[in-house]
């Protein structure tokens, strides 16, 4: 893009100039320029402006054409981000030996389904000790009494998930049966459109949203499995934190705490046995921040891995779908079910999910980012992190200390997210209803989708140029392990690995001195879910932590 063109939206593309509207009639001046210039470290000569003022004002026209062009929040940019670097081809998919338990009693206790696996409800339908209608209604119940509370749900999908719920009964009843989900009730999270119920995105000025006949191909593959949507849940407006239209979606573990965000509600009413499982979604921490605070299994895949059709698009290079449940082997039985391409979201790859449940630690490489560990401040967080080290080698794992990838510039890289973003929301900040909005502050979407529109096209290809270095050397650092362990938060890993595509898997490794869960993250390679998965399995039963569930919910 010329320098001429550039600068043109960089003054007049969101209708602003230092935070005042712009009238039609602009004329940009050579003080225009001058300051123009200080903001996007650019300088230039008298000489060079008064050259560039007749490009930049005849620019102006082909500037408003664009921004007068509709552009609806599901239509991608033409460039596909790609994570995977110089590989070719995959190995082939093998078939998954799930070893479901097989002997599940229904407790004497019903409220003790509220935190049964999926794997254990999975065996009472398959066997027909409880009905997909019978668990659909416990759920819905659990929905209406807990939600308030929480402030964890959006709307409850009470018809669907009934009418859905008697279908999966019908089709067992007949001999059918579709797996492991199969009669399963789940939540999503309100970014993932439905046909018949509104879509909010947790935002104020779309919460009354409704997307036709779009239907997310997740819940679509879900409706595939015989699983049963029971509700969607909140989400921190526009996916960010957990501050949505309708309050705070809480922590179940501490009511005075949020639940982190911005997949608030599917990780707070996994939590508190609302659902058995739900999904969520991450471009920068919002599964494994959620799944951190509120103590659930969290799995982040490999962009690419899961279609984004029917999403919210926050960063179409960093946006990820994954599940959110009670353990790893939920994780692994539901991301088994969305995975995989469908023709409309083209950055999607067709790679095997070869999941093991029973791995033998000893034969992998296991790596740990010793200089976080070594540098968490907190001490109970530091001790709770240590023990998943000492408990890693007890399995067997030969444990090899790692250096991360740093000297950066990492910030710079996150503007790939900011620019992607304010895209995404142009016409909200260009219609000024992004007042609507409920936080207001400086670090809020408003002012950072404003923010953004002086990131300049150069910079933000630059960004991405960076960010196929950090790729490389990330790559050549995971050849050598099968999964590292690393602090959930802090640092740059989780910056890094969301630039990246790397998959991730979060669950809870003990809690703080008042009660509230802590947690570790496993890193894998590219396309490999399935080791990361089994080693957290392997960690989870082991330990139990994934077994102790929020005292406030627990037989309510």
């Amino acid at each position: 893009m010329p320098i001429a063109a550039l600068l043109a939206v960089l003054l007049v593309s969101s209708g602003f100039v230092m935070g005042y509207k712009v009238a039609q009639e602009i004329k940009i001046e050579k003080a225009d320029v001058q300051s123009a210039q200080k903001i996007i470290d650019l300088q230039l000569t008298d000489a060079e402006i008064e050259q560039l003022l007749p490009n930049l004002n005849r620019g102006l026209a082909d500037v408003r054409e664009l921004h007068e062009y509709p552009l609806d929040n599901a239509t991608p940019p033409a460039v596909l981000f790609n994570p995977n670097i110089g590989r070719t081809n995959f190995p082939a998919q093998k078939k998954i030996e799930w070893l479901l338990p097989n002997k599940v009693e229904m407790p004497k206790d019903k409220n003790d389904l509220a935190f049964y696996t999926v794997a254990q409800l999975s065996s009472l339908i398959k066997n027909k000790k409880i009905s997909s209608v019978e668990l659909t209604q416990f759920f819905l119940d659990r929905l209406e009494k807990h939600g308030g509370t929480l402030e964890a749900v959006i709307t409850i999908t009470k018809e669907r998930a009934l009418a859905q719920a008697k279908k999966a009964d019908d089709l067992l009843a007949k001999g059918t049966y579709l797996g492991p989900l199969h009669g399963i009730p789940y939540g999503a999270k309100d970014l993932l459109a439905v046909p018949g119920y509104k879509t909010t995105w947790g935002a104020a000025p779309y919460k009354d949203q409704d997307r036709g006949d779009e239907l997310a191909t997740v819940i679509k593959k879900l409706d595939d499995a015989g699983a049963v949507l029971v509700a969607k849940l909140t989400l921190g407006a526009l996916a960010m934190g957990d501050v949505w239209y309708g309050g705070t979606t809480k922590n179940p573990w501490n009511l005075e705490q949020g639940a982190s965000g911005s997949s608030a509600g599917s990780a707070s009413a996994t939590s508190a046995g609302l659902v058995p499982f739900a999904l969520g979604t991450e471009t920068l921490g919002s599964i494994v921040s959620p799944s951190t605070r509120n103590g659930v299994t969290g799995l982040r895949p490999t962009f690419g891995r899961v279609s984004k059709s029917g999403a919210m698009a926050l960063s179409w290079s960093m946006d990820k779908i994954g599940p959110i449940a009670r353990n790893a082997f939920d994780c692994a039985l539901v991301f088994e079910v969305i995975r995989g391409s469908d023709g409309i979201d083209l950055s999607v790859q067709d790679a095997p999910f070869n999941y093991n449940g029973k791995m033998d630690l000893s034969k992998l490489r296991v790596g740990y980012l010793k200089s976080y560990f070594d540098n968490t401040r907190n001490e109970t967080q530091k001790k709770n992190d240590q023990q998943v080290l000492d408990e890693l080698i007890k399995l067997g794992a030969d444990l090899k200390p790692v250096e991360w990838v740093s000297d950066l510039p990492f910030g710079g890289m996150l503007n790939i997210l900011s620019a992607e973003a304010a895209a995404a929301f142009d016409e909200l900040t260009r219609s000024n209803r992004d007042s609507l909005l409920v936080r207001q502050n400086s670090g809020a979407w408003p002012n950072s989708f404003r923010e953004a529109r002086f990131i300049t096209a150069v910079d933000y290809i630059n960004s991405n140029r960076v960010r196929y270095e950090v790729m490389q050397k990330v790559n050549e650092l995971m050849k050598d392990y099968d999964v590292v362990i690393s602090p959930s938060l802090g640092n740059n890993q989780l910056s890094t690995t969301n630039l990246t595509g790397h998959p991730a898997v979060v669950m809870k490794n003990g809690y703080t001195q008042n009660g509230s869960p802590t947690s570790i993250s496993f890193i894998g390679n590219l396309y490999d879910e399935a080791t990361i998965l089994a080693v957290a399995r392997a960690y989870q039963e082991a330990t139990g932590f994934d077994e102790e569930n929020p005292p406030l919910f627990v037989k309510k």
